[in-house]
C-alpha cells in the first residue's frame, strides 16, 4: 500500500527548476525515445508496448503461490482483524499486529533469502487489494513501513545494508518509516530545513532537525530520512545544500517523537512528529549517494504509488458491495430501489470507476514486472484517478443507504474518514495534475506540427491490436482532438504560457488521466473478449460507455482551452480569488446589510 502521512511526493510533483528544468526550454532540448503509453500522448505518438495486450505477468509458480496467500489473508481480515474496534482504540490491536507479523505482511517483496515474501507488483497489489477493502488504517501501517518506510533500501541499499536491516524489517521485529515532510516543506519538498553535516573525518554526519505528520512516527525503529547535506560544487567551488537520504536508526541516540496525532481518518495508524537532535549518523547509512537525496525519494514514490490503486480498488469493491446488497433489499414505494433508474445510475457509475481504477493498478504493476522503467505519469494517473474514484463510489453508496449510511454502524462512514487524506498525501492531487502535465510536456521536446500527421497514421495500428469489435472511434476522436490542440499550441508558440499557467495544466492533466484510462480499459476489456470471459460482454459495455463519456469531457475541457473567452476566464478566477484573500474572507455583503 503506497501510502504515508508525510505529504511526502509533493517534491517530485513541485518539478524544481535545479532538477527537471523550465518549459521556456522545452524547443531546445532534444525529443527523448519513450515506451510510456502516457507521455507519448503528447507527442501524438501511439506506443503500444506497455498497454496492449493487457499485461500478464504471472507465471505458474507465482500464480499458484498467490492462491495460496489470498485465502488466509482474507480469512484473517474477515474472522481477526477489528477495523472498527481498531479505529475506536486509534491503533492496531495487538492481536491483529502480532497476526499480521507471523503472515510475513511486513515483508511481502522482500526477498526470501533475506526473511520476505519475495512477492512482485502484481502478487503485491492482490493482497493490498485485500487489505485496501477490509481496513485502510492497517494498510496504512503496513504501507508505510513497506511501500516507503524500507524501500528505499530496497532499491538503493547496497549488499550491507540489505543483510543488516531488512531481515527485522521483513519479520516485523522492527518498523519503518519515511521521513521527508516538515513544517514549512509540504509540497515544496525542496525547503526542507533538516540537516546532516558531515564530520571532518568523514565517517559520520551530525543530523539536526524535525519531521511532521510521520506514518508509523512513533512506532517505527528505522527511519529513511531525508535531510540537507552541505557540498562543494565541483564547478564553482561553492558550498551548496543537497538533499541526501539516511537510514537512521532510533538506536543512534537523540531521535524521539510527538504523541499520536488526532486526525480525521486513519485512526488506527500510528501518526507522530519525529525529532532528530544532534543524531550521529554513520556514513555508511547514506542510501545512493550524498545529496543523491531527491532522485531516492522520487524513485521510492514512483514505485509505490500504484499500490494506491490496487489498495482503493479494494475498498471501492467493498463499497460497491454493500451499495449493491442495500438497493436489492431495500423496498420503498412498493419496489426494491435496484429498480429505479436513479439508483441504477449510480451503481452503474460506480461499478465504471471501479473497473477502471482496477484496471489501472494492474497494469502498472504489469508494465514494472516487465521490466518497464518509465512508468511515472502513470502511476501519478492511477494516484490521482484511485483516490477521487474511491471517494466517488463510497459517498454514492451512503447515498443509496441513506440514514443507515451515514449511521457508524454501517462502517461507511469510517472508510469515508479514512478516504479523505488519499487525496492530500503523496503528493496532493492539485500537484501531481501538474506533474502530469509539466512532465508530458517535457518529452515533447522539438515536437512541433507534425502531431497530427504522425497520429494518423499510428491510430489504425492501434485499433488493429485493440480489434475484437470493440469500438475505438471515442480514443480516437479523443486523441486527434488532443493533437490538434497541442499542434496549435506548439504553432502559435505558447509553451512558455503553460510555465505559469495552473488553470491551463490542470485541465490538460485530466484530458491526459481520461485518454489513459480510455486504453486501460480497451485493452483489459479486449483480452476479456479474445478469451471468451462470461463477463466479456458487460466489461464491453462498460468500455463502451466510460470511453463515450470520457471523450465529451476531453472535448469540453480542449474547447474551453481553444476558447478566446479562456484567458479572461481564468483572469475572472484569479481575480475572484485575490479578492477573497485580501479581504480575509467573502468579499459580497451579507443579504440582510448586517
Amino acid at each position: 500500500l503506497s501510502v504515508s502521512l508525510s505529504l511526502c511526493v509533493s517534491c517530485q510533483a513541485v518539478l524544481d527548476k535545479s532538477e527537471v528544468g523550465t518549459l521556456n526550454s522545452i524547443s531546445h532540448n532534444p525529443p527523448q525515445e519513450s515506451k510510456s503509453f502516457a507521455a507519448n500522448i503528447f507527442k501524438g505518438q501511439i506506443t503500444t508496448a506497455q498497454v496492449f495486450p493487457f499485461p500478464s505477468v504471472l507465471n505458474e509458480e507465482q500464480d499458484q503461490f498467490l492462491r495460496e496467500l489470498v485465502g488466509p489473508v482474507a480469512k484473517f481480515f474477515e474472522e481477526v482483524n477489528d477495523p472498527a474496534k481498531n479505529d475506536s482504540l486509534e491503533k492496531v490491536e495487538d492481536h491483529t499486529m502480532q497476526g499480521l507479523k507471523e503472515m510475513g505482511a511486513f515483508g511481502l517483496q522482500v526477498p526470501a533469502e533475506l526473511g520476505g515474501l519475495g512477492l512482485c507488483n502484481t502478487q503485491y497489489a492482490r493482497l493490498v487489494e485485500i487489505v485496501g477493502s477490509h481496513d485502510l488504517g492497517v494498510g496504512i501501517t503496513l504501507g508505510a513501513h513497506q511501500s516507503i518506510g524500507f524501500k528505499g533500501i530496497l532499491l538503493f541499499g547496497n549488499p550491507a545494508q540489505k543483510e543488516k536491516y531488512l531481515p527485522k524489517l521483513a519479520t516485523g521485529e522492527n518498523l519503518a518509516a519515511f521521513c521527508l515532510t516538515e513544517p514549512a516543506s509540504g509540497s515544496d519538498a525542496a525547503s526542507i530545513k533538516t540537516t546532516a553535516v558531515q564530520s571532518e573525518c568523514g565517517e559520520y554526519f551530525t543530523m539536526n532537525g524535525g519531521k511532521i505528520w510521520i506514518s508509523n512516527g512513533g512506532l517505527a525503529e528505522i527511519f529513511t530520512v531525508f535531510a540537507k547535506t552541505p557540498m562543494k560544487d565541483p564547478k564553482t567551488g561553492e558550498m551548496k545544500d543537497k538533499i541526501t537520504a539516511f537510514v537512521v536508526e532510533r538506536s543512534f541516540g537523540g531521535v524521539t517523537h510527538g504523541p499520536p496525532e488526532k486526525k480525521m481518518g486513519i485512526k488506527a495508524s500510528n501518526t507522530a512528529e519525529v525529532y532528530f537532535e544532534n543524531v550521529r549518523v554513520p556514513a555508511d547509512c547514506v542510501l545512493g549517494e550524498v545529496g543523491g537525496g531527491f532522485k531516492v525519494a522520487m524513485n521510492i514514490l514512483n514505485n509505490g504509488r500504484f499500490g494506491m490503486a490496487a489498495a482503493l480498488s479494494g475498498t471501492m469493491r467493498a463499497s460497491l458491495a454493500q451499495a449493491v446488497d442495500w438497493a436489492a433489499n431495500r423496498t420503498q414505494f412498493g419496489s426494491k430501489i435496484h429498480t429505479y433508474g436513479a439508483i441504477q445510475e449510480k451503481l452503474a457509475r460506480m461499478t465504471m470507476l471501479h473497473y477502471v481504477t482496477e484496471s489501472m493498478a494492474y497494469m502498472i504493476s504489469g508494465n514494472m514486472d516487465s521490466g518497464a522503467s518509465e512508468f511515472q505519469i502513470e502511476a501519478a494517473i492511477s494516484k490521482i484517478f484511485a483516490s477521487e474514484a474511491a471517494w466517488t463510489v463510497t459517498d454514492e453508496c451512503i447515498q443509496i443507504m441513506g440514514g443507515m449510511g451515514f449511521m457508524k454502524d454501517s462502517g461507511v462512514e469510517r472508510v469515508m474518514r479514512d478516504l479523505r487524506i488519499f487525496r492530500i498525501f503523496e503528493g496532493t492531487n492539485d500537484i501531481l495534475r501538474l506533474f502530469v502535465a509539466l512532465n508530458g510536456f517535457q518529452v515533447t521536446s522539438g515536437i512541433k506540427l507534425s502531431i497530427v500527421g504522425r497520429l494518423r497514421k499510428k491510430i489504425i495500428i492501434l485499433e488493429i491490436t485493440i480489434g475484437l469489435g470493440l469500438p475505438t472511434s471515442s480514443l480516437r476522436m479523443s486523441l486527434f482532438s488532443v493533437a490538434q490542440w497541442l499542434s496549435r499550441c506548439w504553432s502559435n508558440s505558447v509553451c512558455v504560457w503553460f510555465a505559469d499557467e495552473q488553470f491551463v495544466l490542470t485541465r490538460v492533466a485530466d484530458a491526459a488521466i481520461d485518454l489513459y484510462a480510455m486504453g486501460v480499459v480497451l485493452s483489459r476489456a479486449s483480452r476479456s473478449l479474445s478469451q471468451g470471459l462470461p463477463s466479456a460482454q458487460h466489461e464491453k459495455m462498460l468500455c463502451e460507455t466510460w470511453c463515450v463519456e470520457a471523450h465529451d469531457r476531453i472535448t469540453q475541457d480542449l474547447r474551453l482551452l481553444s476558447s478566446s473567452q479562456s484567458k479572461q476566464l481564468f483572469k475572472n478566477l484569479r481575480a475572484i480569488s485575490a479578492a477573497v484573500v485580501e479581504n480575509g474572507g467573502v468579499v459580497s455583503p451579507h443579504p440582510l446589510g448586517f
